[in-house]
């Protein structure tokens, strides 16, 4: 492989560690990509750049940087959805020839793992994939099969998620002209506790927008006072910043990925699948 043959993630490794270090050494993956972009005062147009797929490019970029720093032993990946550095990764600071550095040895590594792929090859995957696909292959087929449905099939999807997910009298209005309202449900808070909560569904593959946020918000006034949009797909920066701003009813926000997780849990259209990856780092030690 050429020596100067990189991957655009690899610039996110040590801010990511610095993320880490700053949220208490541990994180959520949208926590830790909004600290580094804070940190770094990154513009909207990298904040909002899509791949290929339609998944956001920077948030995958962090991803990608997360998992190289797992397989060098600076996180630990044991407990999954919280990204969480290690004592060694406590202690660890890294530039950009430390990092490029720790990148070839992973690639190496991992190219030997993969005799069928070259380096090139491997890096090029790992622009465009998201690292979590290769330990869940099942997430992206999911994706897949929920934008192959109806635009109809999609509401009713979310109608049984949402019941699943301890809606109740959950309806889809299947009404056009109604302001992108697709339905609503009641959300019982406790015996003493319940309020109304409109739903809308996005069949995307792209981002959605803060206009289709505000024009959400719009149709909700005097109706409910909770709203969700549902997509399949992902929401600008400016969108989620949108969905949240104060003075406003709030809107929460389910994006592809939040989207199987969701189906995951009840397990609705889903079988569990135990899958073990191997730890690299672990053997490594062993070839000396």
């Amino acid at each position: 492989m050429n020596k100067n043959q990189q991957a655009e993630f690899v610039k996110w490794f040590g801010p990511l560690l610095d993320a880490l270090r700053e949220l208490g050494y541990s994180g959520k993956p949208k926590e830790v990509s909004d600290t580094i972009a804070k940190n770094l005062k990154l513009n909207e147009s990298v904040l909002d750049a899509a791949l290929k797929s339609g998944a956001n490019r920077f948030h995958n970029q962090v991803a990608w940087a997360r998992q190289y720093l797992t397989w060098e032993g600076l996180l630990d990946s044991s407990e999954r959805g919280t990204w969480k550095l290690t004592e060694k990764g406590k202690n660890t600071k890294l530039n950009q020839e430390e990092s490029r550095k720790l990148f070839l040895k992973w690639v190496e590594i991992n190219q030997k793992a993969r005799k069928s792929k070259s380096s090139i090859q491997s890096i090029k995957e790992q622009e465009e994939e998201d690292p979590e696909s290769i330990e869940i292959p099942a997430e992206s087929t999911l994706i897949d099969v929920l934008q192959s449905l109806s635009p109809s099939g999609f509401e009713n999807i979310c109608k049984e998620l949402l019941r699943e997910h301890n809606f109740e009298n959950v309806q889809v209005t299947g009404k056009s002209h109604d302001g992108g309202i697709d339905g609503f449900g009641i959300l019982e808070i406790n015996p003493f506790v319940s309020f109304k909560v409109l739903f809308q569904c996005k069949r995307y593959k792209g981002s959605v927008s803060r206009a289709q946020v505000g024009d959400f918000r719009n149709a909700m006034i005097g109706r409910a006072e909770k709203g969700i949009i549902l997509t399949t797909g992902t929401f600008t920066n400016e969108a989620i910043k949108e969905a949240s701003r104060d003075g406003a009813p709030q809107i929460e926000l389910v994006d592809g990925k939040k989207l199987v997780q969701m189906f995951e849990k009840v397990e609705l259209g889903v079988k569990p699948k135990v899958v073990y990856e191997v730890n690299l780092n672990y053997f490594q030690k062993f070839k000396d």
